[in-house]
């Protein structure tokens, strides 16, 4: 089969039932694309204690020269309500236009065009001059423990480095030339655990009630705000994503609080000291009387979600450039540079080499009903086609 079609591609990859942390076949299809093309595929199994094991896929065309990588994952969420699509979810049915899938959009749909600019850059110039890689994990929708960050260390310590990374996450709104993601915010989370005495209602000088405190707590870290925003980030956000008490009773003060939370933060913060000013919050806000008169500051501890995800920003211009250039070339658009939205495995690939991220449009990820214009496919591998021949002739700028 020839790689150069997206549709193809895609339409070979959906058909593989690769529900993280499930391979079903993409890996394997994706070594019989990239093979014929001259790359040299791994298949690299990764594991770990309480988590699954994860099969990855690592593949190099080239031996020298600036090297790029294109990084993306092949697992997709759950399907849900399966008889609520419109087709089947792994059929890769095309109608009125889309094709439609699990991982259409995220983001078998972006491997599939890079694939397919890939192939069509070799049949019109040949190889690139230089290296072209593919780093692929199964476990991008899952806890990310035996993904991305083992399979770049597993590169690494075999002698891999790279000169610059695309990323084909969906970055684009509405349609295709919107968005570049170059950064993303870093995001740390939270539990915290007020403890109060239980008991009655009727006789609150005998208790403590927890919940007083965690009311408090709760609204120190949501007010004021961490900044006001950076020339590259917006504001950094805290939410508080869960309260909770387990008391069903309404005459019985709890014996403890229990409050869940996220922040985004940019560059103003770093994750130790965002985790630094929480804490100091979060002190002061237990030590406040106004909801507990004449008590000792509240007792709580605090549990730090492991491996918090850093803050970053890209600043280099040749990768910047040529992705900006390409889609600019093809679309007729100027895409916006973003650094919005959660996280991705772009946050492990910033420690090795520059990292940016364009792929589809998002607006049916995860959604029943995933799907992507036919249109869309051959736009975005028309643009990584040209930013292909772009990078490889600006690399050395």
């Amino acid at each position: 089969m020839t790689s150069s079609d997206p549709v193809a591609n895609l339409q070979t990859l959906i058909r593989c039932p690769s529900v993280t942390p499930a391979e079903g076949g993409a890996l394997t299809a994706l070594q019989a694309m990239l093979e014929p093309l001259g790359f040299a595929v791994s298949r690299v199994m990764e594991t770990d204690e309480n988590t699954p094991d994860i099969e990855n896929l690592y593949a190099r065309l080239g031996d020298d020269g600036p090297h790029l990588m294109f990084a993306g994952h092949t697992d997709v969420v759950p399907v849900g309500d399966e008889a609520a699509w419109t087709h089947p979810p792994f059929s890769a049915a095309i109608s009125g236009g889309d094709l439609y899938g699990r991982g259409a959009v995220d983001m078998k749909g972006g491997i599939a065009c890079f694939i397919a600019a890939v192939a069509r850059h070799i049949e019109k110039h040949g190889k690139p001059k230089g290296s072209v890689s593919l780093l692929i994990t199964g476990d991008e929708e899952g806890p990310a423990v035996n993904g991305t960050v083992k399979l770049l260390k597993w590169a690494a310590d075999k002698g891999e480095r790279w000169d610059a990374c695309l990323v084909g996450e969906p970055t684009n709104p509405d349609q295709l030339g919107d968005m570049i993601k170059i950064g993303r915010r870093g995001s740390v989370s939270g539990t915290i655990t007020v403890h109060g005495v239980q008991g009655h209602a009727a006789y609150p000088h005998l208790a403590d009630n927890p919940v007083r405190a965690i009311i408090l707590m709760t609204q120190a870290l949501m007010h004021p705000p961490f900044d006001h925003g950076t020339d590259s980030f917006q504001p950094s956000n805290l939410e508080v994503t869960s309260i909770d008490v387990g008391n069903p009773a309404t005459n019985v003060i709890p014996a403890k609080a229990v409050a869940r939370f996220n922040i985004r933060f940019n560059d103003t913060w770093t994750a130790e000291s965002v985790m630094a000013e929480i804490m100091r919050r979060l002190d002061e806000a237990a030590a406040d009387q106004r909801l507990r008169p004449g008590r000792e500051p509240a007792r709580y501890e605090i549990a730090w979600a492991e491996r918090p995800s850093h803050v970053f920003l890209t600043r280099n211009n040749a990768l910047i450039s040529s992705l900006s250039g390409a889609v600019e070339a093809v679309t007729g658009a100027t895409p916006k540079l973003s650094t919005t939205g959660g996280t991705s495995d772009a946050r492990f690939i910033k420690d090795y080499c520059p990292v940016v991220e364009f792929g589809l449009v998002g607006k049916t990820m995860h959604m029943v009903d995933e799907r992507v214009a036919v249109a869309d496919l051959e736009t975005l591998t028309r643009i990584y086609e040209a930013f292909l021949e772009r990078w490889f002739t600006h690399a050395d700028d």
